[in-house]
């Protein structure tokens, strides 16, 4: 099966299916899978998702839902529905799907959807909404199997078909012991080739990862990653099993924190979303953009200190937006790579130093090399061998400073409690820019006047 990418024919063909009758719109939905309805419901209004939604069977409808992307407001669908079918709806989602979408709603809403539901899946869901969102209790579905230590192979297997009637999928097997604490993880591939009638305990891996439920996100991530694993256990204070992050939710965890990051180095808040109007992106940019303009000024009153050295020496401006976009271009660069390591990595001691180092070595390097390019062109353009010495000298210093803060500026926040992607941006291009117009006009007054 190849990707589904939305395009105008597909959105075309639900258009005019959605002004025909219901046989023929439902038809027409046969031919997709519940993931690319869900893509499709971004070009529909509510109206037109709720019609689709309740010719849709509930195993169907629930995936779509659960398929929706948060900006999309599944949970506002779900509340226009009609009580019978939201609460069907509910019902066949996983609990950590379910608890994701009514977090969305206000409380008397989300009471009004928990008193439709039986008392053991609104008891679920009430337990999973007390967690953060962005930990691993947020993230964890109270859904999965688990065994005693002490069955034999045959009792193991029972209870295994047993209980996977109530699960849709499960990777891994927990097991327990007779108090209910977690005693390790095996695999349903180890229980069937185990000879003889052997019991889980012969079986039973201990030495894994697992979590607690106030464990960041971003670390149950990393876990998961770490050790290839499909599942992780979520435990309590007392090692009693509470649920399992599954790597389809580490998944959409990872997208979202590498989203967050892009977003926070433009300068843009977390909190606009990507297809919000335009009111909401001025909010989220402009108290950035107006911090980046105080910023602006400590550059621009350089310029001005500088302001005689420019009138004698006309072609500098022209050079001062070459240094400035380099620097900026470059600790841009290392500020990304950084970012990256910090959040991919508990960086010791040792490795931030070293990630300074490398950029720094990487900052003299690639401005020796674009300093000695500038240097060339003022020497044929210009005729002035000391103005492109002075260009050279201004590149390479701006280049070493932008390697410099670009990777020490984010450790440096990191270690102070600061999330580095919010504010480096806006400090690094204040330091290139800065000292970018320092040395250059600084230079320029000692060595050309």
């Amino acid at each position: 099966m190849q990707s589904f990418d939305l395009d105008r024919t597909d959105v075309s063909k639900i258009k005019v299916a959605l002004n025909g009758d219901d046989e023929q719109l439902k038809t027409l939905l046969g031919e997709y899978h519940a993931s690319e309805i869900a893509i499709l419901f971004e070009s529909l209004n509510k109206d037109e998702q709720q019609r689709i939604i309740n010719l849709l069977d509930v195993e169907t409808a629930s995936e779509v839902i659960a398929e929706m992307h948060e900006e999309s407001h599944p949970e506002e669908l779900l509340l226009q529905l009609h009580p019978d079918k939201r609460t069907e709806i509910v019902e066949e989602l996983d609990y950590d799907d379910a608890t994701d979408i009514i977090s969305q709603l206000e409380e008397h809403e989300q009471k009004e959807i928990l008193a439709d539901l039986s008392e053991d899946d609104a008891s679920n869901i009430r337990n999973l909404l007390s967690y953060h969102e962005e930990t691993a209790g947020g993230l964890m579905n109270t859904e999965f199997i688990r065994i005693n230590l002490n069955l034999t192979k045959k009792d193991a297997i029972d209870e295994i078909i047993r209980q996977s009637e109530e699960i849709e999928e499960f990777y891994t097997i927990f097991v327990v012991n007779d108090d209910n604490t977690f005693q390790g993880i095996v695999s349903l591939k180890d229980i069937i080739k185990a000879k003889g009638n052997v019991k889980i305990t012969e079986l039973v891996k201990s030495e894994v990862a697992w979590v607690y439920p106030d464990t960041d996100q971003e670390e149950v991530a990393r876990l998961i990653s770490q050790y290839n694993i499909t599942s992780i256990p979520v435990l309590d204070k007392d090692m009693k099993l509470l649920g399992r992050v599954t790597f389809d939710d580490v998944i959409d965890v990872l997208e979202d924190e590498n989203t967050e990051d892009i977003l926070k180095i433009s300068g843009v808040s977390e909190d606009e979303e990507l297809s919000g109007n335009w009111v909401e992106a001025v909010k989220s940019r402009l108290p950035w953009l107006i911090l980046n303009l105080g910023t602006a000024f400590l550059a621009s009153g350089v310029i001005r200190h500088f302001e005689p050295t420019i009138k004698l020496i006309a072609v500098l401006p022209a050079y001062m937006t070459i240094i400035a976009g380099m620097g900026g271009n470059a600790a841009t660069q290392a500020l990304a790579v950084t970012v990256r390591r910090i959040s991919l990595y508990d960086l010791t001691d040792n490795q931030a130093y070293r990630t300074v180092l490398k950029e720094l070595t990487v900052g003299v390097i690639n401005g020796a090399c674009t300093g000695l390019i500038v240097f060339l062109f003022a020497l044929f353009f210009d005729s002035n061998p000391l103005l492109g010495l002075v260009i050279f000298l201004a590149m390479s210093g701006n280049l070493l400073i932008a390697g410099i803060t670009g990777a020490g500026i984010p450790l440096i926040l990191k270690r102070v409690g600061i999330d580095p992607a919010i504010a480096s941006s806006i400090i690094i291009t204040t330091f290139t820019d800065v000292f970018g117009f320092l040395l250059l006009l600084g230079l320029a007054s000692k060595l050309l006047l």
